[in-house]
């Protein structure tokens, strides 16, 4: 049986992180649950946490939370996390069979190595060193500039808000890398402004 790709449940970014604790490759909190983990607060509700990870290194993760079902999201469904499911796309949701919902989101993002590649643009190129952050809660998430270019593909209510909130707390090089980044992968777009 096909879960409801509704029935979200997530769990709070500490949980995760202490289940992650001393795994030994990097990873973190992306999308909204970052822009909160940034600013020290909560800024809204949010309906799914998403963490992200090695491409080649999700086993180690998935490993971490046995109790868990995987399945591949994409193009609007979900199929189970066979070789080439996993191939095909990089969402993987993590659904509690107990419960029926899912947890998380595990993205497997492209990477040589201790190196980030942006799966928006490959040149894009960065050390986990210097994208993930991490708050005095220990939690490690995404820099903000790089939440912002994922973020800027939809530019839905909710990226304009966390647009809003973060644009004003960027650093002048988050500010340079985000706008290099936009040029290359979104020109013209309105965050540029």
């Amino acid at each position: 049986m096909i879960p409801d790709i509704d029935a979200w449940e997530c769990w709070p970014p500490r949980l995760v992180a202490e289940r992650l604790r001393g795994i030994g490759t990097p990873w973190y909190v992306a999308g909204g649950w970052a822009v909160d983990l940034h600013l020290g607060r909560v800024t809204r509700e949010h309906e799914d946490l998403e963490i992200a990870v090695p491409r080649e290194r999700f086993a180690m993760v998935a490993g971490r939370f046995p109790e868990l079902a995987f399945w591949v999201a994409g193009s609007g469904r979900v199929v189970p996390a066979t070789p080439a499911a996993l191939e095909a796309e990089f969402q993987t949701w993590a659904l509690d069979p107990a419960a029926e919902v899912w947890r998380f989101d595990v993205m497997r993002e492209p990477h040589d190595g201790d190196t980030w590649i942006s799966r928006r643009h490959a040149s894009l190129r960065r050390p986990y060193a210097s994208i993930v952050l991490t708050g005095p809660d220990g939690i490690p998430y995404l820099s903000p500039e790089v939440v912002l270019l994922f973020k800027a593909k939809h530019q839905r209510a909710k990226d304009e808000a966390d647009f809003a909130l973060l644009a004003p707390v960027l650093t002048g090089e988050q500010r340079r890398w985000l706008d290099d980044a936009l040029d290359l992968v979104h020109p013209g777009h309105s965050w540029r402004d």
